[in-house]
């Protein structure tokens, strides 16, 4: 079962359906730190973790600015100076969206792990 592709997939269901909140069941620690890239990235609004004494749920606030989500499968590894071909392969366009990336450093968004120069894995694309 992979959390950060229902995760993802509950978004992009919900926010076609004009929802303005959803609940993503079951919770990661890896699904949490992507929502977390995300928020940041005003992609949505806030949401919060549930324990409900099984593996817990987050239930996310959604602003209807996400298009399309969805994760990487596989988890391709990318090195520093490739983030441009792989942005043509899942964004629309340059400077729109963003793509996360599994780095050393933590789960972050291309652009930063871009200017940190360091590589990593792609788990998600957002815009």
């Amino acid at each position: 079962m992979d959390t950060l592709t229902n995760g993802l997939v509950t978004i992009i269901n919900n926010e076609i359906r004009n929802k303005r909140e959803c609940i993503i069941c079951p919770a990661s620690k890896l699904l949490g730190r992507v929502l977390r890239i995300m928020q940041l990235n005003g992609y949505i609004g806030e949401f919060e973790f549930i324990d409900d004494g099984r593996q817990g749920k987050f239930k996310v606030q959604l602003l209807g600015r996400i298009n399309k989500c969805g994760p990487v499968k596989p988890r391709f590894a990318v090195k520093s100076n490739e983030y441009e071909n792989w942005e043509k392969k899942f964004l629309p366009s340059r400077n729109v969206g963003i793509m996360v990336v599994s780095t050393s450093n933590g789960v972050i968004a291309h652009k930063d792990a871009e200017e940190k120069n360091i590589g990593g894995r792609l788990l998600a694309f957002v815009y």
